[in-house]
C-alpha cells in the first residue's frame, strides 16, 4: 500500500481534486478528524443516506416537508355504566379519532386484572361498541388503535349485583276495614345497601288521592341496608266492598340499579246486621 503525506492538496484553477475512483474505499482512520471549512463540506445528496423518514414521511437532509401528527383516541362518555357480573354486555364508547377496528379492554380499578372484549364493532370515529363479561368490581376501559395510539377512559364501569326481593310478589294478607295495620315487612337484598320505595302511578299503597277506593294512605318505611326490610303500617282504608289493592315497589341499590315486584293487601267488610236480606 502506497502512503502519500501532504499538508494540502490544491487544484489548478477550474480544476478539481478526487479522492479514489468508483468503487473505492476512503477511509478516516479513528481519532483523525475530516473537516469542511465554511462554504465547503460533501453534498447531501451524494451521502449514502442522504433522506431521513419521520413518521411515515421522507425528509431530506437539509430539506424540509410536512410532517403529520400522531393522533390520540378520545373517551367522553360510555353507555351503560352499570352491568353485572358474568353477563355479556355490549357497552357504547363515544369519543374522537377512533380507528377501525381498536382494541378495546376492561381494567379492574382494584386488582389491575386486564380482561380484552370479546367482541368490538367500529361504528365510526366517534363510536364504537366494545361486548365484555366482567366479575364484579370497577373497571375502566381501554381502548387502542391499530396504529398503536390509545386511552384509558376516566369513566368507570360498575359491575354490580342487583337488588332481589325476598318477600314473594303476590298478597300481603288480609285485613278489616279501618284496622291497625303493622309488622307488615317486605325484605329486599343486593351487595350495596337497597332503599324500597313505591312506583305505583298513581300511588295506591302510600297515595290518599282516592281513599278509600283505589288508595291506602298506608306508610311505606326502613332504612337503607344491603338486606333492607320496609314496613308497611297505618289505618286500613274502609271501602264499602272487599277491596284488593294492587301497587308495585321497587328496591334500589346504592350503584343505581333497581328490581320491581308487584304486591297486594285485601281489605274486608264486615257485613252487618242492616245489610241482611230476608
Amino acid at each position: 500500500m502506497s502512503e502519500v503525506k501532504v499538508n494540502k492538496v490544491t487544484p489548478r484553477s477550474g480544476t478539481g481534486v478526487q479522492l479514489g475512483d468508483s468503487g473505492d474505499t476512503i477511509s478516516v482512520p479513528s481519532g483523525a478528524t475530516l473537516t469542511a471549512v465554511s462554504g465547503g463540506g460533501i453534498q447531501n445528496a451524494a451521502l449514502q443516506n442522504s433522506a431521513i423518514t419521520i413518521n411515515g414521511v421522507s425528509v431530506s437532509l437539509g430539506g424540509s416537508a410536512s410532517i403529520p401528527t400522531e393522533v390520540t383516541p378520545t373517551v367522553t362518555g360510555i353507555s351503560p355504566t352499570i352491568t353485572t357480573p358474568s353477563t355479556s354486555t355490549a357497552i357504547t364508547i363515544t369519543g374522537t379519532n377512533f380507528s377501525s377496528v381498536p382494541l378495546v379492554s376492561a381494567q379492574n380499578t382494584s386488582t389491575g386484572a386486564v380482561t380484552v372484549a370479546t367482541a368490538v364493532t367500529f361504528t365510526s370515529s366517534t363510536s364504537i361498541t366494545a361486548t365484555v363479561s366482567l366479575a364484579a368490581g370497577t373497571y375502566k376501559l381501554y381502548v387502542e388503535n391499530p396504529d398503536g395510539n390509545a386511552v384509558l377512559t376516566t369513566q368507570t364501569l360498575t359491575v354490580s349485583v342487583g337488588p332481589s326481593w325476598t318477600t314473594n310478589a303476590g298478597s300481603l294478607g288480609s285485613f278489616d276495614a279501618g284496622a291497625s295495620i303493622s309488622g307488615l315487612n317486605v325484605v329486599a337484598t343486593s351487595d350495596t345497601n337497597v332503599t324500597v320505595t313505591e312506583v305505583t302511578s298513581p300511588l295506591t299503597l302510600t297515595g290518599n288521592t282516592d281513599t278509600p277506593a283505589s288508595t291506602m294512605n298506608l306508610t311505606l318505611s326502613g332504612t337503607p341496608a344491603t338486606t333492607a326490610t320496609y314496613t308497611i303500617s297505618g289505618t286500613a282504608p274502609s271501602p264499602t266492598a272487599e277491596t284488593t289493592y294492587n301497587f308495585t315497589l321497587r328496591a334500589t341499590d346504592a350503584d343505581g340499579q333497581t328490581t320491581d315486584r308487584a304486591f297486594s293487601i285485601t281489605i274486608t267488610v264486615e257485613i252487618t246486621e242492616g245489610m241482611m236480606f230476608n
